[in-house]
């Protein structure tokens, strides 16, 4: 919150702060103060310091604390001295462990407190610019500060760590708001504060930055600019400390003054920077290209192993080799070290993709290639690499050469977007004015002119008209914009397919199936337990796959169906109907989405289950969904079914799929001891064909009569080619069903004998016998075209 108001004055309550932010788009998880759990730890003096007299090592010390009388204090520190100023807890106070302090005695001296050293303020030596003993007690004389410290005073007060943290849940669309700056922006719209900012400047030195060093990028479509600053006589040391609380406030450690304005610089700015050290970059050349097959590069993460690059990646490299991947991170000796004394400043905009993938690739997803893979705009590195320069010069850690390289190849122009209030009105239900919008889309930094918004560059997420109403509607308030009813010119209702595939559940369900889920993806052995094809084995191979079982799209339905009954099976669930509405997937070539496909999937096995049940099963479907011209053919070539018990259905000629028994040797090899018979039927040749018009026939006026024929046929003749015959032939016929099948004494070898029984009945009179012979005669002459006889 200190880093924000030098931006913005947000100096309203914290919970109001919060609050107001997370209405205004800008979530915030959760916040707290960076001293805690700190508290009644001051500053003092010591007045005077004497030996314990009963130990060598204890200090009876006089401290000036701002109270009414010295306080006295035993202690062990050996670095103490009088007139030394140091935090001491007061009895009753808590340090930053949670370790509570209160008064005692020390071996019969009263102590009524104790002094702290920078650890048990929840500090390291790198939160101070000056030397701090690693043992004893933190000794503050020698701080930027002192003359403004009071005795009493705070000690997080004192040593400005007593800011208040703020966390925001930030959305990828929004890269600007990864940034100081760009919360700041948030904070001056949502609270009508305005902004105090002022773009970056630097003096600088003369010099000529190209005689130093070169710099060329090879691939411009992943890199669109890239900007190199000189910094000569650099100064390493300490940050001070106002920058050192601020990175440590954020969560970055601070290192020393040339790292850190970089990390400084990126969390202000939102757009990360690097430093080069001059010494290490061979023949003073900057390239920026993709990498070579073969190279490696050892980065700055001290415990990672040397990185295998590849030639998708985009890398910085000098004259000879990679010094660092681009967006990422640097390489070994790409940073700054002690004896640094001349510095390459780097400010670039790298395509968002490639970073992400690189990172993903590596291992190593960092705080800038957390920035760069959501889209950042090369415009700010200008600004960013400008605010590095101005802080080396505030600093005064080095000298800045006042020529700049700047290969910028993004041909960047602001986006227009045309401003419709009336329209914007009617989106939010609301009656906002138009100089109200433009007002509010000022506070955020758009731009207005001729009708027309124009947007910022850090705004990557503004496109549409939506995304301008968007942003009226939250610095607005949503809690000012009325509520009304939407205005709909139709409303949302499901679709043909949609209620097909209800009434094909709803069927289902009837037969007395359960509806299962499977996934999609399966392993590529379960092929070869179903005993498909080569053919139909072809998939599509998952890229990532969370594993083996899980590596492919099926082809086929009955895989996961499958795996259902396998399961029911091992846990002794000796009978089961099954179904799915499951999609199947066929590659169409590297690269393409793969062809889609719905089918109606189910598996039936235990007591009273036959193929006649299942092909019933599908009849029952076809019958209720309006298929007409279905038939059934005997199918021997399916590898996956049994040879004799297997039917192709087709409807007017096209496939709709097959039902049968499952394979044996299947079933054996998902472990089940069962006659298991499944289908997959086409939801979308059924849909094609369906004919939902339910059709009145009135009851019937005159009686039926009835001829029963027992024939016989060789073997292998399906009995759906003798009712085709019947159907085609007999005049008057209502239904024919087929009501047993012998094989035996009376019947000659090789043969079978079928017994049919035809419901005929006429529609405007009795049928007489003498007409139902004649029936009978033609069906018969019919049949002995295809070898079959009256027995």
């Amino acid at each position: 919150m200190r880093w924000l108001n030098d931006y913005v004055k947000a100096d309203m309550p914290i919970k109001e702060f919060v609050a107001d932010m997370t209405m205004s788009g800008s979530k915030v998880e959760t916040y707290h103060k960076m001293s805690d759990p700190i508290n009644n730890v001051v500053v003092a003096k010591v007045l005077k310091l004497e030996r314990h007299p009963d130990s060598e090592k204890l200090w009876i010390c006089q401290l000036d604390a701002g109270r009414e009388e010295p306080v006295q204090i035993v202690t062990a520190a050996q670095n103490l001295f009088e007139g030394a100023i140091v935090p001491a807890c007061m009895h009753n106070s808590t340090i930053a462990d949670g370790t509570k302090i209160t008064k005692g005695k020390l071996r019969g001296v009263a102590s009524n407190g104790m002094m702290c050293s920078y650890a048990e303020l929840g500090l390291t030596k790198d939160d101070f610019d000056y030397p701090v003993a690693d043992d004893g007690i933190l000794i503050l004389n020698n701080d930027p500060d002192v003359d403004s410290f009071r005795m009493g005073m705070d000690i997080c007060e004192a040593l400005q760590t007593d800011d208040t943290i703020v966390e925001f849940e930030i959305t990828n669309n929004r890269p600007d708001c990864l940034s100081v700056l760009g919360l700041a922006q948030e904070a001056s719209a949502t609270f009508d504060i305005p902004m105090n900012y002022t773009e970056p400047s630097f003096k600088g030195v003369d010099g000529d930055i190209t005689k130093e060093i070169s710099v060329s990028v090879e691939n411009t479509k992943l890199c669109s600019r890239y900007m190199a600053a000189l910094v000569k006589n650099v100064k390493i040391g300490p940050s001070p400390k106002w920058m050192a609380r601020r990175l440590r406030a954020s969560g970055v450690r601070p290192i020393n003054n040339l790292v850190d304005i970089t990390n400084f610089v990126m969390l202000e700015y939102g757009h990360p920077m690097h430093a080069f050290d001059l010494r290490y970059v061979e023949d003073n050349r900057i390239v920026v290209r993709n990498a070579k097959e073969g190279e490696t590069l050892k980065l700055l993460d001290e415990m990672a192993e040397p990185v295998k690059l590849t030639p998708e990646m985009l890398i910085i490299a000098d004259g000879k080799k990679p010094i660092a991947i681009a967006g990422v991170m640097g390489g070994e000796h790409s940073g700054i070290m002690e004896d640094t004394t001349t510095v390459v400043f780097e400010a670039a905009c790298f395509d968002g993709v490639s970073v992400r993938r690189t990172a993903r690739k590596i291992g190593e997803r960092t705080e800038a290639s957390s920035r760069f893979e959501k889209g950042l705009n090369p415009v700010n590195a200008e600004k960013a690499l400008k605010r590095a320069l101005q802080l080396i010069e505030m600093l005064g850690c080095g000298e800045v050469v006042n020529t700049i390289i700047d290969e910028n190849h993004s041909e960047y122009v602001p986006e227009r977007l045309k401003h419709d209030y009336k329209w914007v009105n009617e989106h939010l239900g609301s009656d906002i004015s138009e100089n109200e919008q433009i007002e509010i889309l000022k506070k955020l930094g758009f731009g207005y002119e001729n009708g027309e918004i124009i947007v910022p560059p850090t705004r990557i997420d503004m496109h549409r008209a939506c995304d301008v109403a968007e942003e009226v509607a939250r610095i607005y308030g949503y809690n000012r914009i009325p509520s009304t009813i939407p205005k709909l010119s139709s409303q949302g209702k499901r679709t043909p397919e949609q209620i097909f595939e209800d009434k094909v559940i709803s069927l289902a369900l009837a037969l007395g199936f359960y509806e299962v889920m499977t996934y999609s993806f399966i392993s590529p052995k379960d092929y070869e337990l179903l005993r498909m094809d080569e053919k139909s084995r072809k998939s599509v191979v998952l890229r990532r796959p969370l594993g083996e079982d899980t590596s492919v799209m099926r082809t086929s339905a009955l895989t996961s169906m499958m795996e259902v009954v396998r399961r029911n099976w091992s846990n002794r669930n000796l009978e089961g109907r099954f179904f799915e509405i499951a999609r199947e997937y066929f590659p169409t070539g590297e690269n393409q989405l793969p062809v889609e496909r719905d089918v109606l999937c189910y598996a039936l096995y235990g007591n009273g289950e036959d193929f006649f049940t299942a092909k019933g099963v599908a009849e029952e479907v076809m019958a209720k969904l309006g298929l007409k011209n279905v038939v059934y053919t005997a199918e021997k070539n399916n590898p996956t079914f049994h040879p004799g018990r297997c039917a192709k259905v087709t409807v007017n000629g096209e496939l709709i799929g097959y039902v049968g028994q499952l394979h044996p040797e299947a079933a054996a090899n998902f472990g089940v001891n069962a006659e298991v018979y499944c289908a997959t039927l086409s939801m979308e040749v059924m849909f094609n064909n369906a004919d939902g018009d339910v059709k009145y026939t009135a009851l019937p006026k005159f009686p039926s009569t009835y001829r029963d024929l027992s024939l016989v046929c060789n073997e292998d003749v399906p009995s759906g080619d003798i009712v085709a015959v019947i159907e085609k032939t007999a005049k008057h016929l209502e239904a024919v069903r087929l009501f047993d099948m012998y094989k035996g004494e009376q019947v000659p070898a090789g043969m079978k004998s079928l017994s049919y029984k035809l419901i005929l009945r006429k529609k405007d009179a009795t049928l007489t016998d003498d007409e139902a012979d004649a029936v009978v005669a033609k069906v018969l002459k019919a049949l002995e075209n295809i070898g079959v006889t009256l027995r």
